[in-house]
């Protein structure tokens, strides 16, 4: 929920720093009361005295008075963010954007197809799914990193292949010698998909360049425009619409998205 001024942040307290790999770590926030989203929704996290940038959370929705933010480190926030330590206050404004369209995937198979920290946003998802796993036939999941120590949540993928009617594959495009995984792009994890294509939905989130070779993908495959959803989530400032430095047409991805559907961008120059 929107606050009445929403460049406003409200205190949250660092309660565990979790090192994800090597340039990615997980934040998890106690904010001074709780902060309500939707899977897919961003929030604006807030070092104070150094500016804040846009993060998903990657945590459970149905858990509200708990934040998780998966950040990789890129620049001088999230280098803030990655030295901050348990106890430390930060702020968080938000939610933002519309979020996944949860109600319209029931009934139908769902492909998750994210890349490096992409699957960060893609893990609320995910728990908002298994929230409701009675509604949907299926759940597939594709991830890929560039090598087996970038693998994200990795202590995590047993349990979700071994719950009912979920399916988790990961690749790699730099093995170890002790590797036993697939190794490629993800997209080669889309090759000879098991999956009811005309009662599906994909979902990706990744970088540019992987959303444009997972959509190239997904359309070969038989998916129309209108299965496939992007998560862009790219660089925004003030998340309310007002700055215009995320528009996609006359789409405002803080506002219409962040995860849009392919069939209403597909025409822009610019989407990927």
């Amino acid at each position: 929920m929107i606050k009445e001024n929403p460049y406003m942040p409200i205190e949250a307290r660092l309660e565990e720093l979790i090192e994800e790999t090597p340039t990615i770590k997980t934040l998890v926030l106690a904010p001074k009361e709780p902060i309500e989203f939707r899977a897919g929704q961003f929030m604006q996290l807030t070092y104070p005295g150094i500016g804040e940038a846009p993060f998903t959370p990657s945590s459970n929705p149905n858990q509200p008075q708990r934040q998780e933010f998966t950040i990789l480190k890129v620049g001088k926030v999230t280098d803030k963010l990655h030295d901050v330590r348990p106890g430390e206050t930060l702020g968080l404004r938000g939610a933002f954007g519309k979020g996944y369209p949860i109600d319209k995937f029931y009934g139908k198979e769902i492909l998750l197809v994210g890349g490096g920290v992409g699957l960060a946003p893609l893990r609320a998802l995910m728990y908002a799914l298994f929230n409701e796993i009675d509604k949907f036939p299926r759940i597939s999941i594709k991830y890929g990193a560039r090598s087996p120590n970038e693998l994200l949540f990795a202590g995590q993928y047993k349990k979700w292949r071994s719950m009912a009617k979920v399916d988790f594959t990961e690749t790699v495009d730099a093995p170890v010698n002790s590797w036993q995984g697939n190794v490629g792009v993800v997209t080669t994890l889309l090759d000879n998909i098991d999956i009811d294509i005309k009662n599906a939905y994909v979902v990706s989130c990744g970088p540019p360049v992987m959303l444009k070779f997972v959509t190239q993908k997904c359309l070969g495959l038989g998916f129309t425009p209108s299965q496939i959803y992007l998560s862009m989530n790219r660089k925004m400032s003030c998340g309310i619409g007002v700055c215009g430095r995320c528009n996609i047409g006359p789409y405002y991805l803080c506002k219409d998205g962040p995860d849009m559907c392919y069939e209403k961008i597909m025409k822009y120059d610019n989407v990927f």
